[in-house]
């Protein structure tokens, strides 16, 4: 009898598990204004700031449907905040992580997110992207790490004057030991409503790692 009933119970907690795990979809983190952020450079005569915030603990990685701590990939929150009186463009924005060590990294593509997914020992390979299906084909990701992508990768072209714009860049840190230590993120290519560059943003990450402002 005491037998069955372990059993028993452990199959409730397994299919438990099961389901919680099937049921997880990726929902965007509540953001705050950039300032909000400890790490975050202030523009005072654009009236423009750029926060960030990394996902690199157990806790904060949660939210995601993909353990992007397994494929050597970083996921860092930016968010935009444009305090002025005119729109700014992010159509051609760079975002790159210097490391202490001096190591550059730029913030990966969309595409380069999926094939790390897909393809997690390919080494840069360029492959071919599967088309998602409900379940995990061999090589290839399910719709909800498609639609995790899809839909956590910053895409924002402008931010409205009052207004923020928010979401995650990914880094390649496969060959970088601790990524964040001494660490600095650059984004160049800012622009005006004018279209005219705005001054670099620099941010250094040693900060990171408190807890923003509520």
């Amino acid at each position: 009898m005491r037998v069955h009933r372990l059993i028993t119970s452990s199959a409730i907690v397994l299919a438990a598990s099961i389901v919680c795990f099937a049921g997880k979809e990726f929902t965007m983190p509540k953001t705050q204004a950039a300032a909000a952020y400890p790490a975050h450079d202030y523009h005072s005569n654009e009236k423009v700031t750029v926060g960030l915030d990394p996902y690199n603990t157990p806790e904060k990685t949660k939210v995601f449907v993909v353990n992007y701590r397994e494929l050597d990939l970083l996921p860092v929150l930016m968010v935009i905040s444009n305090d002025s009186d005119s729109p700014i463009s992010l159509t051609d924005i760079k975002a790159q992580l210097v490391t202490g060590d001096g190591t550059k990294l730029s913030s990966a593509t969309e595409d380069d997110v999926y094939r790390r997914i897909s393809h997690p020992n390919a080494s840069g390979a360029r492959v071919p992207l599967p088309f998602p299906t409900g379940g995990r084909v061999k090589g290839g990701v399910n719709t909800k790490e498609w639609s995790e992508i899809t839909n956590a990768q910053f895409k924002a072209k402008a931010v409205e004057p009052r207004g923020s714009q928010a979401g995650f860049l990914f880094f390649d840190v496969s060959d970088v030991k601790d990524p964040l230590k001494g660490a600095t993120f650059y984004l160049t290519r800012v622009h005006d409503s004018n279209g005219n560059d705005l001054m670099y943003f620099e941010v250094p990450l040693d900060k990171a790692q408190e807890t923003p402002k509520p």
